[in-house]
């Protein structure tokens, strides 16, 4: 699947959804996202949003700590934010083995995949699932363990300096609207708490090229900006 061909498919949405604007804000309290969105007055334009408040109100954004961190130097060194994604076992969704693998949990019987890595330490700062809902397993103000041997901007070991953000997907799998709407806002509220963030968003796959591939071809870019620009022009 060609980045063009990804475009063309999102270009229906793209159409309907871009004079709509994000309707929700994420606050950052000691390093976490809080448990509920706080509504910002936008013009409200997700049903699921009313679903999540009416059925699970404090599930749309879940914490569940990780072990799997270490400590920043400097909780003021934030320059660039990473864009994953992952599925488990690969290209399925749905379940929990994710959180559990970041919490160094994963039931390596469960799935054959699991065998290889149940073993790895990893964690990413957030999770956004299929539905759009948010799990963050380490706080801002710590190191996640998500980029590996990497580099940006002449800079190496991003995970000194950046927030790792992990979408439920595959390389060639479409992503979500809600997904993109739920990644658009967090990065906003990212960028207002860690104004160096500005444009530094990148794929896994820039600060390690050769060595990873996410989020892939089937991560609109373009439609990932678009929503970013309603909710900054709001």
């Amino acid at each position: 699947m060609t980045n063009s061909s990804v475009s063309q498919l999102n270009a229906g949405t793209l159409n309907k959804k871009t004079n709509n604007k994000v309707d929700i804000k994420f606050e950052i309290v000691d390093g976490w996202f809080c448990d509920l969105p706080e509504k910002s007055g936008l013009e409200i334009n997700a049903s699921r949003f009313k679903e999540k408040e009416q059925t699970a109100q404090t599930n749309f954004i879940t914490r569940c700590p990780s072990p799997h961190f270490s400590p920043k130097e400097d909780c003021s060194d934030v320059h660039l934010l990473v864009v994953h994604n992952i599925s488990l076992p690969p290209n399925q969704f749905g379940g929990d083995y994710i959180t559990d693998f970041f919490l160094g949990k994963l039931d390596k019987d469960a799935h054959p995949y699991f065998e290889t890595i149940h073993e790895m330490k990893v964690s990413a700062h957030c999770l956004i699932k299929r539905d759009g809902s948010l799990v963050q397993y380490v706080s801002f103000l710590d190191k996640a363990w998500h980029a590996g041997v990497s580099e940006y901007k002449g800079r190496d070991k991003c995970n000194d300096f950046s927030i790792g953000i992990e979408l439920e997907g595959a390389d060639d799998i479409l992503y979500t609207e809600q997904q993109y709407k739920t990644l658009a806002t967090a990065c906003f509220s990212l960028q207002q708490e860690y104004p160096n963030i500005k444009d530094n968003i990148s794929g896994h796959n820039q600060i390690a090229p050769g060595r990873k591939t996410d989020p892939g071809e089937a991560f609109d870019w373009h439609y990932f900006y678009t929503c970013l620009q309603h909710i900054q022009k709001a």
